[in-house]
């Protein structure tokens, strides 16, 4: 399969492109981002874009693909609603909506994260978001669309764009993995259970935890 990600400068991205890149499943990986990648692959390549609502100029290079696996984003802290809003939902949606015009028939998966809110209508303001997020990509002409839900996730080996608390939270993995199996995965799983939506399919459109895991071993 083919697959493009996005986001993969960053923690969820870098981890979920390690794990294509070794995956024999995986023919060939396209990196859509600001900022250039230090990795180099020969299954890798790269479409440097300032403002992803310009992806309808670049047609000609997303097409053709399996799968995209949306990982980029940003931390609601120091955000309200509408500033998150424009970097988040106005961030996402568009660029899903000319991507499903141009590959239909390609799966589309969204990293939101867990307690994000469906109903739209929580106290939550980040979990509102994100929700509201999740159903605009639910309604597009995918062939599928997989909403990701993971908590803490253990980093990949080779992994550079790791923050210290994962660092640290990668040492107390066993912990975590026994006091809260519902909150921890590896950043191994998210991307196995990422490339078996695109292969498999998955009975539900909502992926938390318990289901990465899942898919992961399927």
């Amino acid at each position: 399969m083919k697959v493009i990600i996005t986001g993969a400068t960053g923690l969820v991205g870098e981890g979920v492109m390690l794990v294509c890149l070794d995956n024999p499943a995986v023919t060939e990986v396209l990196s859509i981002s600001r900022k250039p990648l230090a990795n180099k692959h020969s299954k890798l390549k790269e479409l440097l874009l300032k403002d992803f609502s310009g992806i309808s100029n670049h047609r000609g290079q997303v097409e053709g693909y399996d799968g995209c696996f949306f990982c980029a984003g940003v931390s609601s802290l120091g955000e309200n609603e509408e500033s998150f809003t424009k970097k988040t939902f106005d961030f996402v949606v568009p660029f899903a909506g000319v991507l499903s015009g141009i590959n239909p028939g390609m799966t589309f998966t969204y990293v939101s994260g867990i307690g994000t809110d469906s109903s739209e209508k929580g106290k939550i303001m980040w979990a509102r978001v994100k929700g509201r997020t999740e159903n605009a990509l639910m309604r597009l002409p995918f062939k599928a669309v997989y909403n990701f839900r993971p908590g803490f996730m253990k980093p990949v080996k080779g992994q550079k764009t790791v923050r210290f608390i994962y660092r640290v939270f990668e040492v107390l993995f066993p912990v975590w993995l026994a006091v809260a199996p519902r909150w921890a995965c590896t950043m191994g799983e998210v991307g196995l259970a990422m490339i078996n939506c695109v292969s498999k399919g998955y009975r539900q459109s909502i992926i938390d935890v318990k289901d990465i895991r899942t898919l992961a071993a399927s």
